[in-house]
């Protein structure tokens, strides 16, 4: 394993190549745009954004006017991707932003950020607004230890991976969710998780900012008379230490996947059976065990 080094500010020094800086814009107020923002999108040749018709809003406003506004997105990352480390390399700095908040989470920023790592090209952040965290820490739920989760697959079996990895977690858990899909995410949780305590977070800094606090059945209630109107972090109350504990102490805990089945078995369970009910016990699908034991 090879190590690499770059110092904290060389990002902002003169060098041969240019860099890569990801910016945090607003995720909803214009007012939370920092000043070293406003600055590094002002100073930087290029400007790579997700959607250019929402940044150019944002440019608008702050009178910020890049010599190539990019477009760079999920459908074209293949190929924008190769093109902007390229304009990097050749001395160009680039501003590399999201719709809103930070780029890089929940976006193919993270993949521009890999292949400038792989170019030896100075990552610079630029922090800002964060929608995960600002629901957060105004939830009422413990934030020493926290996952967030980003948007859940949209194939249940996918879905039922994510949550089971999750399920036993103390942390309070972190999800992003449209309104067209929440409902539906609220069942999920409730299936795989329980019933726990949530907070439904929307419109984040925006006029119609709102904070529905229950538990999921409450919410899922709540939203069947308020139809779900804007984007929402969910923040759920993590697993408790006897959850846990619980989980820990299960007699399955040291058997392989195999040996789970087999004990089934013996007990006089069908080979379908067995794994159904070991997929039961590991919090997985029967397609997985079932793959798994091919």
């Amino acid at each position: 394993m090879s190590i690499t080094k770059q110092s904290s500010f060389q990002g902002e020094t003169s060098r041969s190549s240019g860099v890569l800086y990801l910016v945090g814009t607003p995720i909803g107020n214009l007012e939370d745009m920092t000043f070293r923002a406003v600055r590094v999108l002002k100073e930087c040749d290029i400007i790579a954004a997700e959607d250019t018709r929402q940044t150019r809003k944002l440019l608008t406003h702050y009178e910020i006017t890049p010599q190539l506004l990019f477009s760079y997105h999920e459908h074209n990352k293949a190929a924008s991707g190769p093109e902007l480390i390229r304009y990097i390399i050749e001395g160009k700095n680039l501003a590399l932003v999201s719709d809103a908040g930070l780029p890089a989470i929940s976006d193919p920023g993270s993949d521009l950020v890999q292949l400038a790592i792989a170019e030896g090209i100075p990552v610079v952040p630029i922090p800002g607004a964060n929608a995960a965290l600002s629901a957060l820490i105004v939830s009422g739920l413990p934030t020493e230890r926290f996952t967030f989760a980003g948007f859940l697959p949209r194939e249940r079996k996918d879905v039922q991976t994510v949550l089971s990895s999750v399920q036993y977690a103390q942390g309070t858990l972190l999800f992003y969710e449209s309104p067209h899909r929440i409902i539906k995410t609220l069942g999920f949780l409730l299936e795989f998780l329980g019933d726990r305590r949530i907070v439904l977070a929307r419109e984040l800094t925006k006029r119609y900012e709102e904070m529905v606090r229950g538990s999921i059945e409450d919410c899922l209630t709540w939203l069947g008379e308020h139809p779900p109107i804007g984007e929402y972090v969910l923040v759920v109350e993590g697993a408790s230490r006897e959850e846990e504990q619980k989980r820990k102490d299960a007699w399955w805990q040291e058997l392989s996947l195999e040996e789970h089945v087999t004990r089934y078995e013996r007990d006089g369970e069908s080979r379908k059976d067995a794994m159904k009910r070991t997929a039961t016990d590991r919090g997985v699908s029967k397609r997985d065990v079932y793959n798994a034991l091919l």
